[in-house]
C-alpha cells in the first residue's frame, strides 16, 4: 500500500525519520499556509483523515492511562488536563478519559461573552494563532498538581513553551507531562524544552505513541508555496469544462476519495521510549464511568477506515455532485442537561459519568434515523467540538454500525487526487458560527467520493446559523455528495447563574433546509448576551493578576490595570504638594515615594492587627451578609476600588467562601478624584458580566467624596455609552462619614490595612492617570513593587482576620437582622462635620480636610500634614497615627465633639518655604 506521504516527500525533499510506526500514524499534505510549507496529517486524531472511533478514541485513551501510570492515582488525581485548539480537543478529552481522575479543560479560538480568561497564549505556525483558556472555574488552573498538556503533535515545542511560560508566570506548578500522538522535535528543540525546565525549576515528562524527525531541504517553503499556487491554478482552469468542479469554490470535492495506510499492530514492539500500541478500550464500556476499560485489542479495527474511488495518476478529476435526494433530516439528541458539550469551559470526571451514562440513548435516536440509510456512515464534527461527536461515533459502533469519524476544520490544505497524498478531497462551505474574526472559509477533508451512505454532522447551537442551512452551507454541501445527512445539535454550555430554561432560537426554530424538532436548551448553555460591541471589548486586556502582578493568589482579585511598574512615576511628598495645590499637576499623575516603616512602626501595625482582627472579621461579615441579602438570587460580583478597597474585596471573597461556598469574581478598577471611574474597566466589566451585579468596594468612606465621585462618574458614562446597570453605591467596611447605605460597621476605628501603603495591599501602587501614559482606550495604571517582598505582610492581614470569621459568625447573623430591619439612609454628617472644620480651621478647601483614622494615616504617609486633630480620650486605635505625627513633626490636637477618631488635615496652599508643623496656616495671597 503506498504511503500517504509519498506525494510531498518526492516533490518536496520532506524525509520522515524514525520510529517504524510514523508512516502508519501520519501522512504528509501542504499547507496554505505562509509559515509552514507541510503538515503532518494523522491517521489516528479523527480530524482530516476519517478513522473509526474506537482508534481515534483509544489512541488517547491508552496515552491517558499511561499518564495515570507514570503520575501514580494520588497525582493524578490532583492534576488537569489541558489540550489544543482545535486540533487536539478531542484528543485531550480522550487522554482524560485515560487518566480517569483528572478534569480537562481545552484552549479555545471562541471568545465567550461573560466568561472572562484565565490565560493565553500564541501558536506561532498556526494559521490562527491566538488561544484562550476559558475556565468556568478560574481556580481549575491555580492548582499545585500536575498540568498535563496534549497536543497532536510535538513538532517544534514552541505551542507548549509559550503555553507554560504564560501558565507558570500565573499558576507556577512543580511538573508538567506532555502529552502528543508524535515527537518530531529536532535534538536542539529537544535540548531547549530541557533547558527550559531547569529555568524554571519544574519537571517536565514526556509521553507519545511515536517519535522521529521531519528533514526539510533548505527551500521548502518556496517550493511548497510554488505547488499550491500551480495545483490550485489547474483546479481553476479545470473547473471551466462542463464535467469539472471547482475547487477553489464554495462547496465542491476536490478530488477523489481517500485511501489510507493500514495501522500498525497493537503488538509492535516500542522502537524508542514513549511508544505505545494503538488498541483502545472504546469497543467495550469502562465498568466504571471514565475508568480503564478492559478491551479486547483484536477487537480494533485496524485495517484502513476509508476506501473509495481513486485514481493512481494523480489527476484533476472531481466526484461530480449527486442530486440530493433527501433534505436533512435534524435528530435531537437530549444532551443531559449541565452536561458541558465539551472541554472549552472544562470537564470534570462528574460530568463523565453522566454523559457515559447518557451515550447509549443518544446514539439509539442516531441509529433510527440511519435506519434507511446504507450501512457505511460518517459522524463528522464541527472544529472544537470533537469529543461529543467520537463519543456518539464509538456508541455507534457499539451497535455494530460501519463508523468512520472526523471533524470540520478552519486549516486550509491542498487536496490532491493521488493515493500517494494524504488529502484526497476538499469540501469548502463558509463559516456558520459567527467567528470573532469574522467570515472565511471552512473544510471538509476526505468525504466527498468515500462512499459514505450516510453522514451525521454535528455541531454545538452557536454553530447551528442560518450559515449552515444556507445553499452553499455545509449540510448542503454534504447533501450533494452523501446520500443521507443527520444533523445533531449539541446545547453550547456557557457558564452562567441562571439556570432556568429558555426556548433555544437555534434549536427551536424551523429551518427551511432541516426538517426541525423544537426543543429547548439551558439558559445556562447560551451565550450570554453582549452589552456592546465584541470588537470595542476585545481591545481590552484581561486582568492582571499575582503573581506577576500583586502578591495576592491569582483567583483572590484580578486588576483592570495596566502595569507601569518599569516607569518612574515617584517625586518627593513636597514636590508632589505643591505641584498638587498650584494646580500644576493632578494628584493621581504621580506617586508618593513608598513609606518604608520603621521597626517601633512595624511593632504597631502587628500589635494593633492582633487586637483587632476580631473586629473587622465582624465587620466584614456584616457587610458581605448585607450585599448577599440585597442581592438575593444573584451572583455579585465584587469590584474594589484600588487600592484600599482591594483588601476588602478579597476579605469579602473570602467569607462569603468559607460561610456559603460561593466563588464570587473579584476585581480591582480605578477612581480618580475629579476625573471619575475607569470608564475602560466599566466597558470590560459590562463585557464579561451583567452591569447589575457589579457591587463596588472601598475600605472605608471619609466626607464621601469618592462616593459622590462614583454617582457622577457612572451617570456620564451610561449616558455617553448607552451601557446601564451598573448600581452606583459603595459597600465599605466602615462608614464613620454615614454616606453609604452598605457597611461592616458605622465606627471610626483602625483598620490595620491603612496603616501601611502597598506592602498591605498586595505591593500595588495607589493608581496613576497621566495622558502620556494612560491612552483613550487604556485601562490605568498602577506599580508593583516587587522589590518590597520581603517587607509584605498583604496575606498577613488577610490570613488574621479570615481565621477570626468563626468565631464572629454569630454576632454577625444578629447584626445582620437588625441593619436590614433598620434605616440605614446616609445622613452625611461626616460631610457637614468637614465643611464645618475647613471654615473653623481657615483652609477653605475641603479636599484638605481628611476626617477618618483611615485617611489621617494617608495624609501622614503620602501628603505634607498640617496637623492632627484627635478625638479626646482616643486610645489605641490611634498609637500608630501618634507615631507618625511624631517621626514627621505634626501636631496632634485633641478636641471634644469631634464626629471621627481623628481627622488630618493637609497643610493649606503649601509651598516648600512654609513651614507645615507651625500650626499655622498659610495667608492667602
Amino acid at each position: 500500500m503506498v504511503w500517504s506521504g509519498t506525494w510531498v516527500a518526492e516533490r518536496l525533499g520532506v524525509e520522515l525519520n524514525g520510529d517504524e510506526r510514523l508512516p502508519g500514524l501520519l501522512g504528509l499534505a501542504l499547507r496554505r499556509n505562509p509559515r509552514r510549507a507541510h503538515l503532518l496529517v494523522s491517521n489516528v486524531l479523527g480530524k482530516h483523515v476519517p478513522q473509526r472511533p474506537s482508534v481515534v478514541r483509544g489512541a488517547g485513551y491508552d496515552l491517558g492511562v499511561r499518564v495515570r501510570e507514570l503520575l501514580g492515582d494520588e497525582e493524578a488525581a490532583r492534576a488537569v488536563v489541558l489540550g489544543y485548539a482545535e486540533t487536539a480537543t478531542g484528543l485531550g478529552h480522550s487522554v482524560a478519559d485515560g487518566v480517569g481522575l483528572a478534569p480537562y479543560l481545552h484552549s479555545t479560538r471562541r471568545p465567550v461573552a461573560g466568561v472572562a480568561p484565565a490565560g493565553g497564549f500564541e501558536e506561532s505556525h498556526s494559521h490562527a494563532t491566538s488561544h484562550l483558556l476559558l475556565p468556568e472555574d478560574p481556580r481549575l488552573l491555580a492548582g499545585e498538581g500536575p498540568l498535563v498538556l496534549v497536543d497532536d503533535e510535538f513538532s517544534t515545542g514552541n505551542t507548549v513553551l509559550n503555553t507554560i511560560r504564560d501558565l507558570h508566570e500565573r499558576y507556577p506548578r512543580s511538573r508538567y507531562v506532555i502529552v502528543a500522538l508524535v515527537d518530531m522535535r529536532t535534538p536542539e528543540d529537544r535540548a531547549r524544552l530541557t533547558a527550559f525546565a531547569a529555568e524554571i525549576g519544574a519537571r517536565v515528562d514526556l509521553l507519545t505513541m511515536a517519535a522521529g524527525t521531519v528533514a526539510l531541504p533548505a527551500d521548502v517553503l518556496q517550493k511548497g508555496r510554488e505547488l499550491v499556487a500551480r495545483y490550485e491554478s489547474e483546479a481553476t482552469t479545470a473547473s471551466a469544462g462542463p464535467a469539472a468542479a471547482d475547487l477553489t469554490s464554495p462547496g465542491v470535492a476536490a478530488l477523489a476519495g481517500p485511501a489510507l495506510t493500514g495501522l500498525p499492530a497493537p503488538d509492535d514492539p516500542a522502537a524508542g521510549a514513549g511508544v505505545a500500541a494503538l488498541a483502545g478500550p472504546a469497543l467495550t464500556r469502562p465498568s466504571a464511568p471514565g475508568g480503564p476499560a478492559a478491551a479486547d485489542p483484536a477487537a480494533v479495527p485496524r485495517g484502513p477506515a476509508v476506501t473509495g474511488p481513486a485514481t493512481a495518476s494523480g489527476g484533476l478529476g472531481v466526484p461530480a455532485p449527486r442530486a440530493p435526494r433527501d433534505k436533512p433530516v435534524r435528530v435531537p439528541l437530549d444532551w443531559p442537561e449541565g452536561v458541558p458539550d465539551g472541554g472549552r469551559h472544562g470537564f470534570t470526571p462528574e460530568h463523565r459519568a453522566r454523559l457515559e451514562a447518557a451515550l447509549p440513548d443518544m446514539a439509539a435516536r442516531l441509529a433510527e434515523a440511519l435506519r434507511p440509510a446504507g450501512p457505511r456512515v460518517l459522524v463528522l464534527g464541527f472544529e472544537e467540538l470533537m469529543y461529543a461527536p467520537l463519543r456518539l461515533g464509538t456508541e455507534l459502533e457499539l451497535a455494530g454500525l460501519d463508523v468512520s469519524y472526523s471533524t470540520t476544520t478552519r486549516s486550509p490544505v491542498l487536496a490532491v487526487d493521488d493515493p500517494g497524498y494524504a488529502i484526497r478531497t476538499r469540501l469548502v462551505f463558509p463559516a456558520h458560527d459567527t467567528p470573532a474574526d469574522g467570515p472565511g472559509e471552512r473544510y471538509a477533508y476526505n468525504v466527498a467520493g468515500a462512499g459514505f451512505d450516510a453522514v451525521v454532522a454535528v455541531v454545538d447551537s452557536a454553530a447551528d446559523t442560518p450559515e449552515l442551512h444556507a445553499p452553499d452551507g455545509l449540510l448542503a454541501q454534504l447533501a450533494a455528495h452523501v446520500p443521507h445527512v443527520v444533523l445533531a445539535v449539541v446545547p453550547s454550555y456557557v457558564p452562567s447563574p441562571a439556570v432556568d430554561s429558555v426556548p433555544s432560537p437555534a434549536l427551536g426554530v424551523p429551518s427551511p433546509a432541516v426538517d426541525s424538532v423544537p426543543s429547548a436548551v439551558p439558559r445556562n448553555h447560551l451565550p450570554a448576551p453582549a452589552t456592546e460591541a465584541p470588537e470595542r471589548s476585545s481591545m481590552l486586556p484581561e486582568p492582571l493578576r499575582g503573581p506577576a502582578f500583586s502578591s495576592y493568589a491569582p483567583d483572590e482579585v484580578g486588576w483592570l490595570l495596566q502595569d507601569l511598574s518599569d516607569v518612574e512615576l515617584e517625586a518627593p511628598t513636597e514636590e508632589r504638594e505643591e505641584a498638587i495645590q498650584s494646580g500644576g499637576a493632578h494628584y493621581a499623575e504621580s506617586l508618593p515615594v513608598e513609606y518604608q516603616p520603621s521597626a517601633q512602626y512595624q511593632e504597631l501595625f502587628h500589635a494593633a492587627l492582633a487586637t483587632s482582627s476580631a473586629r473587622i472579621a465582624r465587620a466584614v461579615g456584616t457587610v458581605t451578609e448585607t450585599v448577599l441579602a440585597e442581592r438575593a438570587g444573584r451572583r455579585p460580583v465584587l469590584v474594589s476600588l484600588a487600592r484600599a478597597g482591594t483588601p476588602v474585596g478579597v476579605l469579602m471573597r473570602r467569607w462569603a467562601q468559607a460561610r456559603h461556598g460561593l466563588d464570587l469574581p473579584h476585581y480591582a478598577v480605578s477612581i480618580v478624584r475629579g476625573r471619575g471611574i475607569d470608564a475602560n474597566a466599566l466597558r470590560w466589566l459590562a463585557a464579561h458580566h451583567d452591569p447589575a451585579d457589579v457591587v463596588f468596594v472601598d475600605g472605608w468612606t471619609g466626607k464621601g467624596a469618592i462616593t459622590r465621585e462614583l454617582t457622577d462618574a457612572i451617570e456620564e458614562f451610561e449616558a455617553k455609552e448607552g451601557i446601564t446597570g451598573f448600581v452606583a453605591e459603595i459597600a465599605v467596611l466602615a462608614d464613620p462619614g454615614s454616606c453609604v447605605r452598605t457597611y461592616g460597621t458605622r465606627e471610626d476605628f483602625l483598620i490595620p490595612s491603612a496603616c501601611l501603603n502597598s506592602t498591605v495591599s498586595g505591593l500595588i501602587s495607589r493608581t496613576v492617570l497621566r495622558a502620556d501614559l494612560v491612552g483613550p482606550d487604556d485601562f490605568h495604571g498602577g506599580k508593583f513593587y516587587r522589590e518590597l517582598a520581603g517587607s509584605d505582610v498583604s496575606n498577613d492581614f488577610l490570613d488574621a482576620v479570615a481565621a477570626r470569621f468563626d468565631e464572629v459568625g454569630a454576632a454577625v447573623d444578629t447584626e445582620v437582622k437588625e441593619l436590614l430591619a433598620a434605616d440605614r439612609t446616609p445622613t452625611w454628617e461626616g460631610w457637614a462635620a468637614v465643611e464645618r472644620i475647613s471654615e473653623e480651621y481657615g483652609i477653605h478647601d475641603v479636599n484638605l480636610v481628611k476626617p477618618g483614622v483611615g485617611e489621617t494615616t494617608r495624609v501622614l504617609l503620602r501628603r505634607v500634614p498640617w496637623k492632627i486633630l484627635a478625638q479626646r480620650g482616643a486610645g489605641a486605635d490611634l498609637a500608630h497615627v501618634r507615631l507618625l505625627a511624631e517621626q514627621r513633626g505634626v501636631p496632634v490636637e485633641e478636641v471634644d465633639e469631634l464626629p471621627y477618631t481623628c481627622v488630618g488635615l493637609i497643610h493649606p496652599q503649601y509651598t516648600r518655604g512654609a513651614t507645615g508643623a507651625d500650626g499655622k496656616a498659610v495667608i492667602s495671597q
